[in-house]
């Protein structure tokens, strides 16, 4: 047997090797899936952000983008997406400008207190009725602009809900509570001190007691 002849031999054998094995994973239902992930770190920033509050939405976000064909009939294409988030508020205290008093009074003065805001948003998203259309087809874009766009919506969702009022609630009357406790007096800003003195009022209200039922 000559040196061709081996090498078609080796060559053929080769490849019916690789064909029996595809069939027999194919069969005994194995695939090869490989996956590569990479992974940058961008920076670090050091934070002090705190969470009061957190709420669970659910959306349904209808997206339509209408184009026109040679200027005279549209093109829809057309999706809904259903999303169902975790969102938390809470406060900057990066944000927050306070002083103490020269004389060295126990006393926390808050000049300025940050508005509540959203912390972050975990949502999962679900595509319902996806239809592209004749030319007008969906793209990597445009489901980049769609989850964008629900992100969005469910912010403003979260920011019109009793999610900040609550968050504002938390925080004053916790650090009220601090305070207290380490013999200190706390001053807020006008309006927000109002808001305290109503919770500690709430707070401080006598439970009334169980009426008695008579007997007989």
């Amino acid at each position: 047997m000559d040196f061709l002849t081996t090498v078609l031999l080796l060559i053929v054998g080769g490849g019916a090797g690789v064909a029996l094995s595809n069939v027999l994973r194919k069969r005994s239902g194995i695939t090869d899936v490989r996956r590569e992930s990479t992974l940058l770190l961008e920076r670090i920033e050091k934070v002090f952000k705190v969470v009061m509050a957190e709420g669970y939405f659910s959306e349904i976000y209808n997206y339509q983008d209408q184009k026109k064909i040679l200027y005279l009939f549209n093109d829809p294409k057309k999706a809904m997406i259903i999303a169902k988030s975790k969102v938390l508020v809470g406060f900057d205290f990066a944000k927050v400008r306070f002083r103490q008093p020269e004389n060295g009074e126990k006393k926390l003065i808050i000049e300025s207190f940050p508005a509540p805001e959203v912390l972050s948003i975990d949502t999962d998203y679900n595509f319902y009725d996806i239809q592209a259309g004749i030319l007008n087809h969906f793209h990597g874009e445009d489901y980049t602009r769609i989850l964008d766009e629900a992100k969005q919506a469910m912010n403003e969702r979260a920011m019109q809900s009793d999610l900040p009022k609550i968050a504002n609630n938390q925080i004053q009357y916790m650090m009220y509570q601090l305070a207290s406790s380490m013999g200190w007096q706390l001053q807020l800003p006008e309006a927000e001190q109002q808001q305290l003195e109503a919770l500690k009022a709430q707070a401080e209200e006598p439970i009334a007691a169980p009426k008695q039922l008579p007997i007989g």
